[in-house]
């Protein structure tokens, strides 16, 4: 029977869940969402019978259902021979993918201040495997480790040196497995070896963040001390001014309402009032709608100019490239970003980019960019069940 490596993504109210075979191949794949709600519902992908869960489904319970449904399906192929976990904060502590053991998962707790709404439920799915599948080798795959070989000039804030210091007030960067995968993936379409390719990746979904890689290593990245800074995005707002929190404060706003608001309040959501999905953004952009069309406007241009900011880190530049949902599905979005940069020699052919890439091996740029421009498709779960699938064997 055929070995199962198990992928386990807990969000903030989700949880995704993905097998793969001793070849890296995806053999399915699960979703859990809504959690701790009482519509709290879970799917096998391609399978129309729902997974029932319990009333207000905690994670733990959800990944438990999910599992056994795998199971039911006989899809696991017995116990996983490894289990891969995404945790999107590492700190300082973890510069790759570790096995997890008590010292890790005491590590990981420590990093949860500095994400609130994701180290704590990455654990609960990590013990709640744990408990599952006790002998199993598990691993933990940070999204800030690739970013870890940030030199001190793009990851240090102009702030006292003791808050660094004391506090690890720092920029650390996310979606450091999508950006890894972009470097590897893009070598592969380019002809190249990771170590020998440069990139600016663009990772664009409802979180959005854009990274300087090169020879394969983070030079430099849109996110900072959390998920927050950068890009707009979907609810989030992006780089906003410092002396903003004062003035909200002076008209009776706190900090956890200013949090609120600016991390689920604001981005396209904030600037359209209706919606934080840019399909539906683009629709009613095309149905005159102002707000929206302003929204996409804020979005491009923001991200044309961290394209041109990135460019300040390297040396050499070989691809731009966009991934996620956004990055992967919307040409116009990615047309209209492009024309931003228009005085860097870059433009893209309408035909590839109408067509993502498809025919051509993800290449949308035209005949005269002074860059190739690439549409790429992100696999993160496939990262980490490779990290998965070799620190246990090395183990």
């Amino acid at each position: 029977m055929d070995e199962t490596i198990l992928v386990v993504n807990c969000g903030s109210s989700s949880i995704k869940l993905a097998l793969f075979d001793s070849n890296h191949h995806k053999k399915a794949s699960a979703l859990a969402e809504r959690l701790n709600q009482s519509d709290a519902s879970a799917r096998i992908s391609g399978d129309q019978a729902p997974v029932q869960l319990p009333e207000n489904a905690c994670h733990e319970q959800a990944l438990q259902a999910l599992v056994q449904a795998f199971e039911d399906r006989n899809l696991m192929g017995g116990k996983p021979v490894s289990i891969g976990h995404r945790v999107v904060h590492g700190g300082e502590s973890f510069r790759e993918a570790v096995l997890i053991d008590d010292k890790a998962v005491k590590a990981i707790e420590t990093c949860a201040a500095l994400a609130p709404l994701h180290n704590p439920v990455n654990l609960i799915g990590i013990q709640a495997t744990r408990k599952l599948f006790p002998d199993c080798p598990q691993v933990a795959v940070f999204d800030t480790a690739f970013h870890q070989t940030l030199p001190p000039k793009a990851y240090l804030y102009a702030l006292p040196e003791r808050y660094y210091r004391d506090w690890g007030v720092r920029r650390y960067g996310f979606h450091g497995t999508s950006h890894y995968f972009m470097v590897l993936e893009t070598a592969r379409r380019l002809n190249k070896t990771p170590a020998t390719t440069s990139i600016i990746s663009a990772h664009l979904g409802n979180g959005c963040s854009i990274t300087a890689i090169e020879d394969g290593i983070s030079k430099d990245t849109s996110m900072g001390l959390t998920p927050l800074e950068g890009l707009v995005m979907g609810t989030r707002s992006g780089d906003v001014d410092p002396g903003l929190f004062d003035y909200l404060a002076s008209r009776g706003v706190n900090a956890s309402q200013a949090h609120r608001v600016l991390n689920q309040e604001s981005g396209l959501l904030g600037l359209s009032g209706q919606t934080n999905d840019m399909r539906s953004l683009c629709e009613l952009a095309d149905h005159g709608h102002e707000p929206s069309e302003l929204a996409i406007d804020v979005f491009c241009y923001r991200l044309a100019k961290y394209f041109g900011a990135m460019m300040a880190s390297l040396n050499r530049l070989d691809a731009l490239v966009f991934t996620g949902g956004i990055g992967e599905n919307s040409a116009r979005i990615r047309a209209q970003t492009i024309q931003h940069l228009s005085l860097l020699g870059i433009g893209l052919d309408a035909d590839l980019n109408a067509h993502h890439g498809q025919f051509s091996e993800g290449h949308i740029g035209d005949a005269d960019s002074r860059f190739p421009v690439l549409v790429i498709p992100t696999d993160e779960e496939l990262v980490i069940a490779r990290e998965a699938s070799r620190l246990a064997n090395a183990n």
